[in-house]
């Protein structure tokens, strides 16, 4: 190794070297391609953040870059750097799962740097350069990894930093065991949480509100990458339908999925849409191999990936897929050793098909998923933001992802706030219906962690009997905007969107969505209302219109709704079923624009 550089000049010569160096051994598919064409070199953003990193030299860096970018690739090339010029003398990465530490030792093996990924205690065999241990690792044993720290210079990777503040005892344990390090690197690609709770070594500042906000030293986000085409743009297909359940009292209750329901109703909607027993997931399962198929005449080897709610359910779906498509599909149920390797064998193979419960949802690469089902209760926008980027790792330029959603709102508002830069947010108040399913996900996390048995069942007594579910294509989101109209299952009309070429531009991507409604608008215009296959008539009122506008008048319709509650007493229920008899059309999550329109100004006549 050569000696310390003397001044700022030949550090940053020799990082760009190194760096060049690094990247050269990394393969172009894993974990982070370089832009087209020069494969052995960082990509602008990487070589961007490495030099604002060699010009300030900190001892806290954040760097915050869309999933799909390449953290790995910048936090190993900064790694080899910070090796090379004796800054560090060791390197410890935590990450969040087991699967990611066998990922982290490989990427890193790839440009020299020999990481342990099974250390559990004692000293550390001098092949070594570092470790790679869980936050649930550090959580049980802080000193073991103080000790170490302090040993040596060290310089420590936290990936996915927002899961040190999981728990308090985490984000106590991480401060506790890595307080003393020499660098702290933090990456995320979604560097919010849905609670308050604080990440260690996270800097945060005051804005104009008084709100304490994360402050990252690096960004680069979805936005920017997807214009730089290093990541895909997702087109999101949404499903609707009607759904019957029976609750734990007896009572039988019927809703359309997406109409104003309570929290609990919308719950026990959306579940019911995901229960193995009705026809919703079915029909889902079978749109998307045939998107898949599409997809595949220009990415022969594009997977696709669905992510259950539970085991029993992942199980089902499993067997779904087999008897839809006539083939197997890979099965992951728990973070054992077995089901790793089985995530490595889908992503080295050309399989078409896997189900997986939660351990799929972040840090793992697979790039060739290009299709996703979206099949589980986890409400959070972290854990959604993270689920499609499982999606979006581009391998060449033109691939498109396709992910399908059951039409509940706040999916649909994620979907549309892709682009959106969130940071964490400490000292805020929590608005209403915020968190809305924050105890489901919380036992679902305990169960995952739990020893349930082979089924996975933890033995709870469910609060309903999901009765039949039916599904109904809905409409696509992409770039903020929604396009097409209603139409039924294996319709002419859903074909047109299954059938969007695997490759193009993100700018084709939205003319060619624009054509395709265009199209279903003429079609529909052209049929009787009782031979029409769309759901919602007439068609020409629903135009293409932004996601803000729709939510905006939504709101408005709502906040109108509920003065008009406290002046009548009426149900909110009854008065949105008497706004859309007076004004007609369908509920009020798939209205158009002028429908909502003609409800808000219903509700002020009434006013006066």
């Amino acid at each position: 190794m050569s000696p310390l550089f003397s001044d700022a000049a030949e550090q940053h010569h020799a990082a760009r070297a190194a760096g060049t160096s690094a990247a050269a051994h990394l393969s172009p598919a894993f974990p982070g391609r370089a832009p087209w064409g020069t494969a052995g070199k960082l990509r602008a953003w990487q070589q961007a953040a490495l030099d604002r990193y060699i010009e300030k030299q900190p001892r806290d860096f954040m760097a915050v870059a869309t999933p799909g970018a390449g953290k790995t690739t910048f936090a190993l090339t900064l790694a080899s750097y910070l090796l090379h010029n004796h800054l560090v003398q060791q390197i410890t990465v935590v990450a969040p799962t087991e699967h990611l530490k066998k990922q982290w030792a490989e990427a890193a093996a790839r440009i020299g740097i020999k990481l342990d990924p099974a250390y559990s205690s004692g000293p550390l065999s001098k092949e070594y350069h570092g470790i790679v241990v869980t936050y649930a690792g550090v959580g049980v044993n802080p000193m073991l990894h103080r000790n170490r720290t302090e040993s040596r210079k060290t310089l420590v990777i936290m990936d996915e930093i927002h899961h040190a503040g999981d728990s308090k005892s985490w984000g106590e344990a991480c401060f506790e065991a890595f307080e003393p390090a020499a660098r702290r690197l933090a990456l995320t690609g979604t560097p919010f949480r849905s609670d308050t709770n604080p990440i260690p070594f996270v800097q945060y500042a005051q804005d104009t509100d008084g709100l304490r906000k994360s402050v990252a030293d690096y960004t680069y986000g979805y936005g920017h990458a997807l214009a730089d085409h290093v990541v895909r743009p997702v087109i999101f297909l949404s499903y609707s339908g009607n759904m019957r359940w029976r609750t734990k009292s007896g009572d039988e209750l019927e809703a359309r999925l997406g109409e104003p329901m309570t929290k609990d109703l919308i719950a026990q909607a959306w579940r019911t849409a995901l229960a193995p027993q009705g026809e919703w997931m079915p029909n889902v399962l079978r749109a998307a191999d045939k998107r898949l198929t599409e997809v595949r005449k220009a990415i022969p080897d594009a997977g696709a990936l669905v992510i259950a709610s539970d085991q029993n359910a992942a199980r089902a779906y499993a067997k779904m897929i087999r008897e839809i498509t006539g083939h197997k599909a890979v099965l992951v149920l728990s973070d054992e050793a077995e089901a790793s390797q089985r995530i490595s064998d889908f992503a080295a193979g050309d399989d078409r098909w896997m189900v997986a419960v939660r351990m799929v949802s972040e840090g793992v690469d697979v790039p060739r998923l290009a299709v996703g089902v979206y099949a589980t209760s986890i409400s959070t926008p972290l854990f959604f933001a993270q689920a499609v980027g499982r999606f979006v790792r581009a391998r060449k330029r033109g691939e498109t992802a396709s992910v399908f959603l059951p039409s509940v709102p706040m999916l649909l508002g994620f979907a549309n706030e892709m682009e959106l830069q969130r940071d964490h947010v400490l000292d805020r108040p929590k608005k209403e219906g915020e968190g809305l399913f924050d105890e489901e996900d919380r036992l679902l996390a305990e169960a995952e962690r739990a020893d349930d048995g082979p089924d996975g069942a933890g033995g709870e007594e469910l609060s309903y009997e999901a009765l039949g579910s039916d599904a109904v294509f809905d409409r696509v989101l992409y770039n903020a905007m929604e396009f097409g109209m209603q139409a039924h299952p294996g319709s002419e009309e859903e074909e047109e969107y299954l059938g969007i070429p695997g490759l193009l531009e993100p700018d084709q991507v939205h003319l060619l969505l624009q054509k395709r409604q265009t199209r279903q608008i003429q079609r529909s215009k052209a049929k009787p209302a009782e031979q029409a296959d769309l759901l919602e008539l007439p068609a020409e009122q629903r135009p293409v219109v932004t996601h803000q506008e729709l939510r905006d008048l939504r709101k408005e319709l709502n906040g109108l709704v509920a003065a008009w509650h406290h002046r009548t007493n009426q149900p909110h229920g009854t008065i949105h079923n008497e706004l859309r008899r007076q004004c007609g059309g369908p509920l009020t999550a798939q209205a158009t624009v002028n429908q909502l329109k003609a409800r808000i100004a219903k509700v002020r006549e009434w006013a006066r």
